[in-house]
C-alpha cells in the first residue's frame, strides 16, 4: 500500500472546504469520471482585485486527490489569480508534506483545475480537448502537451515517472513508445543524457510474473475482493462483482456502503489491490456505469 504522510492523511479524513460554494463565479471541472479521476473546483474571486475570498472541491477520486483537492484550497485563499497561477503541482504536493510517486497525478490535477477556474473568471478559453493527432493515451484521455508540460515542469525522465504524474502509459501500454520520444525530446532541450533505450515490459506482464490465463485471472478477482469483504462486513456493508469486461470491473457496493461519503475512496482502496493482486493496471467501477455503456 502507499505510504501517505500524515498531512495527506489529516486531510483525507477531515477535507476542507468540501462541497458547493455558494457565489462562486469561478469554475474549473477536468478529469472524469471514467477515467477514474474528477475534480471540480470553485472559487469566489473579488472582481476588483481578483484576490481569492473563498474556494471549494468536489473530487470524485483517490485519497490523495481528495487531499490534494482539500490543500489547494488552502493555499489559494487569499491570494490573487496571478499568484494563485504561480502554484505548480509540487507545491501541492510540498504542502502535504509529500505524495506517493504514484498518486502525483492528483496534484497535477488540481493545478490544471485552478488554470481552468481562472480561465472562467476572466472569460477565457480553456480547454483540455485534444487536436487531432495529438493524443497519446488513448486509456486516459492524454495528449502529448500535457506530457511534455508536466515533464519540464517536473524534470522525468522515465515512462514510470510519467504514468505517476499523468496516468499516460498505465494501461494497455501501447502509448509506451510515443512516451519514450517526448522524454527523449524533453531531454534534448536540457542538453542532457538521451533516456535509456530499453523498452519496459507491458504493463500487463510484469518482471517476474508469468501473465495469468482467464480462469485464474479470474479467481484471482474473486479472492482479492472476497479478502476485502470482511472489513466491509464489519462496517454492515459489503461489495459484489457484476462484471468484468477486459481491464474494467463492475461492481455493486452495497449496506452501510452504498452511498456512503467515503464510497469513491472504498472504490480507489479496492482497485488499488486489485491492481497488486493481478499485477496489471484494472479499473473498478459501480455497476451503475453498465447502464451508461449500453446506452
Amino acid at each position: 500500500m502507499w505510504d501517505y504522510s500524515e498531512k495527506v492523511r489529516e486531510h483525507f479524513f477531515n477535507p476542507r472546504n468540501a462541497g458547493p460554494l455558494d457565489g462562486a463565479n469561478a469554475v474549473g471541472d477536468v478529469g472524469s469520471i471514467k477515467c477514474g479521476d474528477a475534480l471540480r473546483l470553485m472559487l469566489k474571486v473579488d472582481p476588483a482585485s481578483e484576490c481569492i475570498v473563498d474556494a471549494h472541491f468536489q473530487t470524485f477520486g483517490c485519497g490523495s486527490a481528495i487531499a490534494s483537492s482539500s490543500a489547494l484550497t488552502e493555499i489559494v485563499k487569499g491570494k490573487t489569480l496571478d499568484e494563485a497561477l504561480q502554484i505548480s503541482n509540487q507545491d501541492i504536493a510540498d504542502y502535504l508534506d509529500g505524495l506517493p510517486p504514484e498518486k502525483m497525478h492528483c496534484s497535477v490535477m488540481g493545478r490544471e483545475a485552478l488554470q481552468a477556474a481562472v480561465a472562467n473568471f476572466r472569460g477565457e478559453v480553456w480547454s483540455d480537448d485534444h487536436e487531432e493527432g495529438a493524443m497519446v493515451c488513448k486509456c486516459f484521455a492524454i495528449d502529448a502537451v500535457m506530457i511534455e508540460d508536466v515533464v519540464r515542469a517536473n524534470g522525468l525522465s522515465t515512462v514510470e515517472q510519467v504514468t505517476n504524474y499523468t496516468k499516460a502509459g498505465g494501461g494497455c501500454s501501447s502509448c509506451h513508445e510515443p512516451i519514450e520520444e517526448i522524454l527523449a525530446k524533453v531531454a534534448g532541450e536540457r542538453c542532457t543524457a538521451p533516456v535509456a533505450e530499453t523498452k519496459p515490459l507491458p504493463a500487463d506482464v510484469p518482471a517476474g510474473r508469468p501473465k495469468l490465463t482467464n480462469f485464474q485471472r479470474m479467481r484471482k478477482i474473486e479472492e482479492t475482493v472476497a479478502s476485502i469483504r470482511p472489513m466491509l462486513q464489519r462496517d454492515h456493508g459489503d461489495i459484489e462483482i457484476v462484471e468484468v469486461d477486459g481491464k474494467t470491473i463492475y461492481v455493486n457496493l452495497v449496506g452501510a456502503c452504498k452511498g456512503c461519503m467515503m464510497e469513491a475512496a472504498t472504490l480507489s482502496g479496492i482497485q488499488t489491490q486489485l491492481v497488486e493482486a493481478l499485477g496489471e493496471f484494472v479499473q473498478l467501477l459501480p455497476a451503475s456505469y453498465l447502464a451508461v455503456r449500453g446506452a
